[in-house]
C-alpha cells in the first residue's frame, strides 16, 4: 500500500504527485519512463508498490481524457494512437504488462500518454517541407 508516502526529495505526498502528473497534459504527453522513476527512486518503490504507483498514475492520465500514444511514423503527426484496449484498466493493465515483460526501464521510445489535441497535431510545416532541389 502506497497511500501516504512521501517524495524522499521534496516531501510531497504520493497521492499530490500522483494528481499533478496530470497536469502537464495540456502542454504535452506523459511519459513512461517519467511515471517509473519516479516511483521507484522518488518514493523508493519496488515489486507490487511500483507497479500500483504505476497504475494510479496510468489511471489519473485516462480519467483526464488522455489515451496511450506512441512515436508517429506517417511524417506528419508527432504522435500516433496505441492500441493498449478500450477502458482505462485494460489500458493500464496492457500497459504494466508490457513494461513488466520488457525487463527494463521504460524509455522514450516507449509508451506515452496524451490528450486528443496533443495527438492528433501535425508537426510543424517546416519539418514536414520539402527541400528545394538543387541544380
Amino acid at each position: 500500500m502506497i497511500a501516504g508516502l512521501r517524495h524522499k526529495l521534496f516531501g510531497t505526498p504520493v497521492e499530490q504527485w500522483i494528481a499533478a502528473v496530470t497536469n502537464e497534459l495540456p502542454v504535452d504527453a506523459v511519459g513512461l519512463w517519467q511515471i517509473v522513476p519516479a516511483g521507484r527512486d522518488g518514493f523508493g518503490l519496488s515489486g507490487q508498490e511500483l507497479i500500483e504507483f504505476v497504475r494510479l498514475n496510468l489511471l489519473a492520465l485516462f480519467e483526464k481524457g488522455a489515451k496511450p500514444v506512441i512515436g508517429a511514423a506517417d511524417g506528419i503527426h508527432v504522435w500516433t494512437l496505441a492500441p493498449y484496449g478500450e477502458t482505462p484498466a485494460e489500458m493500464a493493465d496492457a500497459i504494466i504488462k508490457e513494461w513488466s515483460a520488457s525487463g527494463r526501464e521504460p524509455d522514450g521510445g516507449d509508451v506515452w500518454i496524451a490528450l486528443p489535441h496533443i495527438y492528433v497535431a501535425k508537426r510543424p510545416s517546416f519539418e514536414t517541407a520539402q527541400l528545394p532541389k538543387s541544380n
